[in-house]
């Protein structure tokens, strides 16, 4: 009788061993704290007290008031364990220091972003509302908004492929990548063709990918195989054993930077379900957008920021940015920007807020997954409420069930509000889009979920007017007629179990 021979890939493995070994150093603790004989009395009261002292220190601190509730009922339930807990994850010297590397890095970084006037002007000249949101990225981001680009709505991942695979071509000086997933197949090994030959040319090539976001579809040692092609690589936050906070903290951006003269963001990584070369969980509808002329500066800068970060490297950013150019506005405004979570500035979370609350006939969004605190909930019920055309598309298939449960769980007050939500009945929306009043866009890789508005590394594109905010209004539309409207009820629960159910993924959902 022949053997069946199984054969596990060596991402899974190391996945699972990270897993346990971070397990058994959680038992450990949990082990010591409670096995301490005479004195576990005293050690007890103790860490009791530390734990309240957490909770009040949690209910001061400048976070999401949905973090603050979550984590004091977490440790108020298990006051012995729970707050030091806390303070093992979330108060790491680690953290501290990478916030003051990033800050540090930003300082560096903002002579090379200055806000031109004129630009600025133009688009608070289009709608006040418009040159606040303006402001606040250039001033408080550090992103400036510009009039010599052009922008280009890309509707899907296969569309984004056979652009990039051009423009990187074309490529004459560098190429810059970033991106949360990279996996082998067809999408990303023609890509790497290119790059390898591009670097063999004498082209300055670097990828840069996530390390978790990665973990199941690259070797642990994918670092060296790029560099054996020539290609220079950082792997972002490596994977490690030891339990840290800064697990959390992963890099969601895509973004590809070609010569400083066009760049690409938005939805789609680079694995073959993004190009449907593969069915995952049924059509895959994503988008993405090319930028070109000075808004690449943006992206240029947000990638060498990271690079620096993560590599240790100074990079001069001068040798990367080309000369402002003296066209103005033809193709509508650019303003490109990053969101980090290691500061108090949750941008992303302000550019879709003040979008929805600008908004003045409608305003579509399409996202993955919907799992919003009390402030852009209350956001999107009020304008339903004024009369505004909300519409949000969802996907039908998803990706992780839990976090599908818990999207659905937020369509009954939304409907009941005015809210037209609908799924996406051909398979899984990864698309990250805002449209509104035909006259502002965004495309990013910011869903509407915790873990994106306040954890995740992000970055995205605001386009204001120009012919790719019609784009993405015509794609939305074309989209809805694949989609089925949600009914009110209709996903509400039947039983009681059940309606508990959905309200404990609702209370743990800044978790998820």
């Amino acid at each position: 009788m022949s053997s069946i021979k199984i054969r596990v890939r060596p991402s899974v493995v190391r996945a699972v061993v990270l897993a346990v070994l971070i397990v058994a150093q959680l038992w450990l603790m949990a082990w010591t704290l409670w096995t301490s004989s005479e004195i576990s009395v005293y050690i007890d009261m103790a860490l009791s007290v530390v734990s309240l002292l957490v909770v009040l220190y949690i209910v001061k601190s400048n976070t999401d008031p949905s973090y603050k509730l979550i984590w004091s009922i977490l440790i108020l339930l298990a006051p012995v364990f729970g707050g030091p807990f806390y303070l093992f994850f979330g108060l790491q010297p680690s953290s501290r220091r990478l916030g003051r590397r990033i800050a540090a890095l930003g300082a560096a970084s903002r002579p090379f972003l200055e806000q031109g006037a004129e630009a600025l002007e133009a688009v608070a000249a289009m709608r006040d509302d418009f040159g606040r949101q303006a402001r606040y990225l250039a001033s408080t981001a550090g992103f400036p908004v510009y009039g010599a680009s052009r922008s280009e709505y890309l509707t899907s991942g296969e569309a984004k492929f056979e652009r990039l695979k051009s423009e990187l071509s074309k490529a004459e000086r560098f190429i810059f990548l970033e991106y949360f997933i990279i996996e082998e197949g067809l999408m990303w090994d023609s890509i790497l063709e290119i790059l390898a030959e591009k670097a063999r040319s004498g082209l300055d090539v670097r990828v840069m990918y996530d390390d978790i976001g990665c973990l199941f579809t690259l070797p642990a040692d994918y670092k060296r195989t790029l560099e054996a092609k020539g290609v220079r690589c950082a792997v972002f936050n490596p994977a490690r054993a030891f339990p840290s906070t800064l697990l959390n903290h992963r890099d969601h951006r895509k973004i590809v930077v070609v010569d400083g003269r066009v760049a690409f963001t938005g939805g789609v990584n680079l694995a073959d379900e993004y190009i449907n070369r593969i069915d995952k969980y049924g059509h895959w509808k994503d988008a993405a957008v090319i930028v070109s002329g000075d808004a690449v500066s943006s992206l240029t800068v947000m990638f060498l920021n990271m690079w620096n970060l993560q590599s240790g490297a100074s990079e001069d950013y001068r040798a990367f940015l080309r000369p402002a150019s003296a066209e103005r506005g033809r193709g509508g405004y650019v303003q490109p920007y990053a969101d980090s979570p290691m500061d108090f500035e949750n941008v992303g979370a302000s550019v879709y807020l003040n979008i929805i609350n600008a908004a003045r006939r409608y305003v579509y969004i399409t996202t993955p997954y919907l799992i919003v605190d009390h402030t852009i909930m209350t956001a999107l019920c009020l304008a339903a409420k004024s009369g505004v055309d909300v519409r949000i598309i969802t996907p039908r298939h998803w990706d992780k069930r839990y976090v599908h449960m818990t999207t659905r769980s937020y369509y009954d007050e939304l409907v009941s509000a005015g809210v037209k939500v609908f799924e996406y009945v051909d398979g899984f929306m990864h698309a990250k889009t805002f449209v509104s009043d035909d006259a502002i866009a965004v495309v990013g890789t910011t869903n509407l979920d915790f873990r994106s508005l306040y954890l995740h590394y992000e970055c995205g594109a605001v386009l204001y007017g120009g012919p790719a905010v019609g784009a993405v209004r015509d794609d939305f539309e074309r989209t809805l007629e694949r989609c089925d409207p949600v009914a009110p009820g209709e996903y509400r629960p039947r039983t009681l179990a059940g309606r508990v159910l959905l309200q404990a993924l609702r209370l743990f959902a800044p978790l998820l």
